[in-house]
């Protein structure tokens, strides 16, 4: 009889046979120290352990996660029923004893051989989990709790593993099936209950903050068949009391997400970046920044555009490289961004424009902040934004040329441009020139080149006579407060003024940009403003 899984996947390797025995688990004989590492290598590879994979070279088993309570708000983690947990010693020594029957031949006084059962010691555990190459094991790239499209369009919807992707899909007992081609009166009610009902009552901005919503709510289901990068996402209220927790929570409620509090240490971000990436879960959100804040991070800007997240493991001197396959978000109220994070994040902005937002009543879905905590109604999200995802597929996944380009993430907005558009939702990034107001460190600079420009002309300036005309002594600031200063609010040193104005030469900042060129006779360099028109 043989032990192989049903679902084990194919392979050109012979697969061998074990004997049952008493209990009707496989028996395993083995030897001394090297047959028994041999024969116990083999049988991990022909997984005689059911539910066993193999992540970055490493053997893993797929275990249930006992206690993994449901949320009770929108702002906590949302944990996937399922973990692939790294076997080790104690683990394989665990479930070898579970699954099979592990006997070594002993005999007795009387020179009888019979089988006694053991446990094989941790060194020669140690010996056969040392090898990187498991060929029989399929290989785990994610555990995930939602449906995804699949590279070749087709939607991964049945639960276990699925060969193509090399996900495996927790089961979901409150999302039925969806169709493969919709037909137009399931995608006409699923666009009436996600707009209509689901989404109505939010005090969305501007039509453009409802349609880059639903781009972010769709794009971890369609990331592996669009395999582009995705901005980051800011969900914005003007005040407290708006909807944005929901807004976040609703995304990581479907795909599982983790909520992190966030530091402006910039080694602190990249420890807990590296300690997300590798949890399974869908979105990670950045929850209620303190208001006015400005998102900076050279780090974060790092991240969102590369695909792979290489970093030491936490606690050990090896790297570790991690697929760069999450959503990630924050939320807050009246935040800003600064840097290059201007250019790589995304807006959703709330503005309910009354006193107090959470007194507000008649919504369409009362209660909404418990009723998407329910698992039933979370499917019913679900179903309908399949529904739409389907349809779009169906009808060849058009894309979008018209939408603004983004640099790295211009294909992730030409996908999602084509899935809205086709649905007839319109302004997709269309307060994009409106979050360019946003970006901190732009407002900042034009403000203190167009003061330049008022105050000199363009007549050049080395650094040291830029940073003599912010001396004042008595009377009004000629900066109006737009000269750059440190952190205790006095203007820079001639130096720190020389390497921050290299670092914006030829960068227009609206109308003004900043020219230098070097002095020919005392090779320092001269500095001066040009504005358009």
């Amino acid at each position: 009889m043989s032990s192989t899984p049903d679902n084990a996947p194919e392979s050109g390797q012979r697969r061998r046979l074990w004997t049952v025995g008493a209990g009707g688990r496989p028996r395993v004989r083995v030897g001394a120290a090297p047959e028994t590492i041999r024969v116990l290598t083999e049988a991990l590879d022909s997984r005689l352990i059911p539910d066993t994979y193999v992540s970055d070279g490493n053997p893993v088993a797929l275990e249930s996660v006992s206690g993994a309570a449901d949320p009770t708000a929108g702002d906590e983690d949302v944990a996937l029923p399922l973990s692939a947990t790294p076997l080790k010693p104690p683990l394989l020594a665990s479930l070898l004893a579970q699954h099979a029957d592990v006997v070594r031949p002993r005999v007795d006084e009387k020179g009888n051989t019979t089988d006694v059962e053991v446990s094989p010691p941790g060194p020669v555990l140690a010996a056969v989990l040392a090898r990187r190459s498991w060929p029989g094991l399929p290989v785990l790239r994610r555990i995930i709790s939602t449906p995804v499209l699949r590279p070749d369009g087709t939607l991964l919807q049945a639960p276990g593993y699925d060969p193509a992707t090399g996900f495996y899909l927790a089961a979901n007992t409150h999302l039925p099936p969806v169709p493969d081609q919709p037909t137009g009166e399931q995608v006409a009610a699923a666009r009436e209950f996600l707009l209509e009902r689901f989404l109505r009552d939010f005090p969305w901005r501007e039509p453009a903050d409802r349609a880059n919503y639903l781009a972010l709510l769709v794009t971890p289901i369609i990331r592996p068949f669009t395999r582009t990068l995705s901005p980051f996402g800011v969900i914005d209220a003007s005040m407290p009391g708006s909807g944005k927790t929901i807004l976040a929570g609703c995304v990581g409620l479907l795909v599982g997400q983790r909520v992190l509090t966030w530091t402006d240490s910039e080694d602190e971000l990249r420890k807990a970046i590296t300690t997300v990436l590798a949890d399974q879960c869908g979105a990670v959100v950045f929850d209620n920044l303190v208001e006015g804040h400005v998102i900076d991070s050279a780090v974060l800007a790092r991240l969102v555009t590369e695909r792979t997240w290489t970093d030491r493991r936490l606690g050990t001197n090896a790297a570790a490289t991690y697929p760069n396959d999450r959503l990630w978000l924050a939320t807050g109220n009246n935040l800003r961004t600064g840097g290059d994070m201007a250019s790589r994040t995304v807006w959703v902005r709330l503005d309910p424009n009354c006193p107090r937002p959470e007194a507000r009543t008649g919504f369409t879905i009362p209660n909404l902040d418990s009723w998407i905590l329910d698992p039933a109604n979370q499917a019913t999200v679900l179903w309908h934004l399949l529904v739409l995802i389907l349809d779009w597929t169906a009808a060849g996944a058009p894309t979008a040329a018209g939408v603004p380009q983004m640099r790295q993430f211009t294909r992730w907005a030409q996908h999602l441009g084509g899935f809205l558009a086709h649905h007839g939702i319109e302004n997709f990034l269309g307060n994009a020139e409106h979050a360019r107001e946003l970006d901190d460190d732009a407002a900042e600079w034009r403000a203190f080149l167009l003061a330049w420009h008022d105050l000199h002309g363009e007549q050049p300036l080395t650094a040291q006579q830029v940073r003599g005309s912010a001396e004042t002594v008595v009377g009004p600031d000629p900066w109006a407060g737009t000269f750059p200063t440190t952190a205790a609010g006095k203007p820079l040193s001639t130096k720190a003024l020389g390497r921050r104005l290299t670092g914006q030469l030829d960068r227009w900042r609206g109308d003004v940009v900043l020219r230098s060129v070097p002095d020919p006779h005392t090779k320092m360099r001269l500095y001066w403003v040009e504005r358009t028109g």
